[in-house]
């Protein structure tokens, strides 16, 4: 049976390939679901990241052997049926749907990219350098003209992620060059030379806990490929200052190369 965050995970990452919600918005749900008591709490903030989502098509969450499964359309759609029956024009009960642990799981299989190794060499690009104690996670997603994968330090793929790249090809190129122009037009980052390659470097999206956003950094790499670094906030807390972070986020960038 697939855990909470497993499958949690998988549909959010569906959502921020489309939408840029930020990659760390679900290790923040669940933080903050960990300090209830109450499967109605967790329920509640798992609907909430839903929301934020914007997801508009009906999904279902499995939660997992001693939870629930939700059915919603994000923002504004419906997200639990009632859980008191509605009288009918003659004062009589009638029968609600069936309450919501009656569904049956129905999880989405989300394309990945199979078995990576050590997760170095992963679609068309490799990896040549990560700080020092990461592993691969063993988890990826694989949109066709966009692809991602990540890195933590237990190779857990249950487990929060401290480095994520995406790599944009084809169409996915453009969309990410516009999100790079939005950034330059808000001055909300900086143009930075990598070797002979000029990338944008930037925090993205509102941190937590006094913490400054997503460190992130845009390179091109090889002919029509994009990729996209990211730290948690978390992990870029534990590195250290805003310095070390450019440096480590700049050394991963310097060691990605094209592989086809």
């Amino acid at each position: 049976m697939s855990t909470l965050e497993d499958d949690l995970r998988r549909l959010m990452a569906n959502e921020t390939e489309k939408l840029r919600v930020a990659p760390d918005l679900v290790d923040r749900v669940l933080r903050s679901s960990r300090r209830k008591k109450t499967n109605r709490v967790r329920l509640t903030a798992l609907a909430t990241a839903v929301a934020v989502a914007g997801a508009v098509v009906p999904v279902y969450l499995v939660l997992g052997p001693n939870s629930v499964a939700v059915q919603g359309f994000g923002l504004g759609g419906p997200v639990a049926a009632s859980e008191t029956p509605r009288p009918d024009a003659t004062g009589q009960a009638v029968p609600e749907p069936p309450a919501i642990d009656d569904f049956p799981p129905t999880p989405s299989p989300t394309p990945d990219l199979g078995d990576l190794g050590d997760g170095r060499a992963f679609g068309r690009v490799r990896v040549g350098y990560l700080p020092a104690g990461l592993q691969w996670s063993h988890w990826s997603l694989d949109s066709g003209d966009s692809y991602t994968t990540s890195w933590n330090y237990d190779g857990d793929k249950k487990g929060f992620y401290c480095v994520q790249i995406f790599v944009y090809e084809g169409q996915a190129v453009q969309e990410a060059d516009e999100r790079v122009r939005a950034y330059r037009e808000e001055k909300a980052g900086r143009d930075v030379t990598i070797g002979d390659r000029t990338g944008y470097l930037l925090r993205q999206w509102v941190g937590e806990d006094g913490l400054k956003g997503t460190p992130s950094l845009f390179l091109g790499v090889g002919e029509g490929r994009t990729v996209e670094v990211m730290f948690s906030p978390t992990f870029a807390k534990r590195l250290g200052g805003e310095r070390t972070v450019d440096r480590e986020l700049k050394k991963i960038a310097a060691g990605l190369t094209a592989t086809g």
